[in-house]
């Protein structure tokens, strides 16, 4: 392929029943976007909602690296819309990389548009400022900082952990950077709270629901690194779940309440649940057994990829199957050193692990790849896995799908091209938009 337009054009044309948009957002997800300096924000004081590095970096670069957009922070999302492909509404989660051939500038009219070599392509929308920002907490920490929201404000993302209790070259997941996120943000100096007052969450929650006037922030989802010792005292499910009880009591049914963590057992699943959990999420990461144990030494070791996934499965008990959604890292089946040399190993293996998973009712969501640098992945494969894997999984991944019968899960807000607001894949973009959802 000449250029990367001819590569993706390529690929819409001998994958038609994959929407054009989940194309270029799966593209723009794995290899990240560049700013003109005419696109980025001016922080909290500004009209856009500016990037909050709400757990991971999801950058191409280090801060140091990223130039400008390290000073001014680019959105926290962009939605492409129009366009010679004549795109429909699609939001895609912000990931920064200055080399990249698609390029979000103001055109000569100072409309921002989306460049891929050198043509524009699309139309971009920012996310507007949400009044409940320019708010700040009694002792003066933003909004943003305690409790930013993303997918176009639907999600209230409460990383109360920023940093992981995995650590070191043995433990922790090899495609993660959630503990160099938190350093690079103390290092410049920004606010990056480590474990969060639950007062502070209440109070920036109280901030949003008298603000957000519309109800646009649906959910929340607690969530942050592993905790295998405790943090303040308190063992994981415990540690998490007194965050949703002090939610649920202060606002009840307010939002829907999900749970990022890793696969406990049965009894502290429990826990979550009784403490108001709605969702859980006990992300199991890649499904081939080599490649767990390989790019997640410290799950490997203090779990073990088959207590995982029986600790998955005895959750559905607990939550239901439906509520039992665990996300996977996909991209990272193809990386090197010990990844599958081909898409079709990749893709073969990934759906493996869906029909596992899907075959017992629970749905499985996915998050694509984003090779961050400072990651032993990121530095082997800076350019990510293939397009064609992720363009061949969303096609794997709905199939997969119906032949189960099952629908798009909960807490994601509407399925379908045009609708989806999930930001950081592509997989509600490319299922059948349905006529009732459950959000």
């Amino acid at each position: 392929m000449g250029s990367r337009t001819a590569l993706v054009e390529d690929l819409m044309e001998r994958f038609p029943h994959v929407p054009r948009e989940a194309v270029f957002k799966e593209d723009l997800l794995r290899g990240g976007v560049a700013f003109d300096p005419s696109a980025l924000s001016d922080n909290e004081g500004g009209e856009v909602k500016p990037k909050s590095y709400f757990i991971f970096s999801f950058d191409h670069g280090t801060l140091p690296e990223l130039g400008e957009a390290a000073l001014r922070r680019p959105p926290e999302e962009i939605i492409l819309t129009g366009g010679p492909y004549d795109l429909r509404r699609t939001v895609v989660s912000v990931r920064v990389n200055p080399t990249s051939p698609y390029r979000v500038a103001a055109g000569d009219d100072g409309v921002l548009g989306l460049y891929l070599d050198g043509k524009r392509i699309a139309d971009v929308g920012v996310p507007p400022m949400p009044e409940y920002y320019r708010h700040t907490l009694a002792n003066g920490k933003s909004v943003m900082e305690v409790a930013p929201t993303i997918q176009w404000g639907y999600l209230i993302y409460l990383t109360v952990f920023r940093v992981c209790q995995y650590f070191g070259a043995k433990e922790e997941c090899q495609y993660c950077d959630i503990n160099h996120n938190w350093r690079q943000h103390k290092a410049a100096g920004r606010p990056y709270t480590g474990v969060k007052d639950v007062e502070e969450v209440l109070e920036a929650l109280e901030i949003i629901d008298r603000y957000d006037t519309a109800k646009a922030s649906t959910a929340y989802t607690l969530t942050g690194g592993a905790i295998t010792k405790t943090v303040s005292g308190r063992d994981e499910a415990d540690f998490y779940g007194h965050y949703a009880k002090a939610i649920e009591e202060r606002f009840p049914g307010r939002w829907i309440g999900k749970v990022v963590a890793q696969a406990l057992p049965k009894d502290d699943v429990q826990r979550f649940k009784d403490y108001g959990v709605q969702i859980y999420h006990p992300n199991y990461e890649v499904w081939d057994e080599y490649l767990f144990k390989m790019y997640c030494p410290g799950k490997e070791r203090y779990v073990g990829r088959d207590e995982w996934h029986r600790r998955i499965l005895d959750s559905a008990d607990v939550f239901g199957a439906r509520n039992v959604i665990p996300n996977f890292v996909a991209g990272v089946e193809m990386a090197e050193p010990f990844g599958f040399k081909t898409v079709d190993e990749a893709i073969a293996s990934t759906t493996e692990g869906l029909r596992f998973f899907m075959s017992q009712g629970i749905t499985p969501r996915f998050t694509t790849w984003c090779p961050e640098p400072t990651t032993p992945l990121g530095k082997a494969n800076p350019q990510g896995a293939p397009l064609e894997y992720h363009i061949r999984l969303l096609q794997a991944y709905r199939q997969t799908m119906e032949d189960f019968g099952l629908s798009s899960p909960p807490g994601y807000g509407p399925p379908g091209p045009g609708r989806a607001v999930f930001s950081v894949s592509s997989f509600m973009d490319s299922l059948p938009a349905e006529e009732k959802v459950t959000v």
